[in-house]
Order: structure tokens, then C-alpha cells, then sequence
């Protein structure tokens, strides 16, 4: 797939010293420690992180924000990752979905309900919590709002922490999902658009 990014990879060489607080804080957080993330790679920043640094101040507190959101989240890594798949469907954004499909996936998430979001449907023979998650994250993005019904049953079953981890991961995946898609950023050499 072309390059057709609009912000150019920085080489780590020609980072500034803001810029290098950043990229330090990500190649030395969490996210590199999983071996299936490019931060654990070296060379330049790539995804949104190659965007964030045009603006170091704001960018790395939006990289620590992440790594809350994906490493310390009351929801647990399966439904945390659906609601984060439910966020780049509706932006329709391919970079987000790819990096986080496979790791709904490895979590435990059905394919067949990652399928069904990937074509814009509800999935069926969702259990409770992932019910729960979809209508609230679904609900949310097209209302702008979530109905008393809703906010209920996510409460009763993530409780107040759960409600605010579960709007956090699709607040700050929509910002995600829209510096890709600003940014143009391109799926791995080889990777399919898997939403149209």
C-alpha cells in the first residue's frame, strides 16, 4: 500500500529534545513491551505516536493517556479491545482496526463478532458484558448521548469506574481514529482495508 501519509516519519536522529521525551516514554512503556507492537521495534515513531510529536507537549500526554487507557482500564483486555474496534468501525478508521482487531482477537473475542462490526452489524450471541459494551459504545457514538437503559446496565455490571474507563476508551479512540485518518496514515505493507 502507498505512503501517502501527510506528516513524514521523523528519524530518531532528528528529533528534538521534546520530541525525544516522548519517543523515549514510548519505546520505554508498556506498549513496547509486547512484541507485536512496532514500538518494540527501533527506528522512527509510525501510527498516530509520528503525528503526536509535532506537538511534544500535548502529544505525550496524550501517549500516556493511552497507555492508562490500554494497560490499567477496570474493563478487562477483551472488552476494552472491542470497544476500541467498535471506535475505529464507526470512523471507519483501517489503521486503528488492524492494530486492534488482532488484539480483540488474541484476548479472546470472538472473529465472528469482530466480523459482524467490521460490516457495520450488531453482532449476534454477544454474552452480557460484550452486549453491554457494544450498545453503550455504539449508542454513544451515533447518539452522542447513552439512555438511562444503557448507562444501567453498564453500571451494574462495570460500576462507576467501568462506566468512565468504558467512555475514556472510546473518547480517546476517537482522537486516535481521527489522527489517522488526518494523517492518512497506511495499513502495513501487505494489510487489506478490512472496513469500507
Amino acid at each position: 500500500m502507498a505512503d501517502n501519509r501527510r506528516f513524514p516519519l521523523i528519524p530518531v536522529d532528528k528529533l528534538s529534545a521534546e520530541q525525544r521525551v516522548v519517543y523515549d516514554s514510548i519505546k520505554g512503556g508498556p506498549r513496547a513491551k509486547l512484541a507485536s507492537f512496532k514500538a518494540a521495534e527501533p527506528g522512527p515513531l509510525g501510527g498516530p505516536f509520528n503525528m503526536m510529536l509535532r506537538s511534544p507537549e500535548i502529544g505525550n500526554i496524550v501517549q500516556s493517556l493511552g497507555g492508562a487507557i490500554r494497560f490499567k482500564s477496570a474493563l478487562p483486555a477483551k472488552l476494552n479491545e472491542f470497544a476500541i474496534c467498535i471506535t475505529a468501525r464507526y470512523w471507519t478508521a483501517n489503521y486503528e482496526w488492524h492494530a486492534h482487531c488482532r488484539l480483540a482477537l488474541e484476548a479472546g473475542l470472538d472473529p465472528a463478532k469482530a466480523q459482524a462490526v467490521a460490516e457495520n452489524r450488531r453482532p449476534d450471541n454477544m454474552d452480557e458484558a460484550e452486549a453491554i459494551v457494544y450498545d453503550f459504545s455504539h449508542e454513544l457514538h451515533h447518539t452522542k448521548q447513552v439512555s438511562d437503559a444503557n448507562f444501567k446496565r453498564a453500571l451494574d455490571c462495570f460500576g462507576e469506574r467501568g462506566v468512565f474507563d468504558l467512555i475514556a476508551v472510546n473518547g480517546y479512540y476517537s482522537l486516535v481514529s481521527m489522527v489517522l485518518n488526518v494523517d492518512r496514515v497506511p495499513l502495513p505493507e501487505g494489510a487489506q482495508p478490512a472496513l469500507k
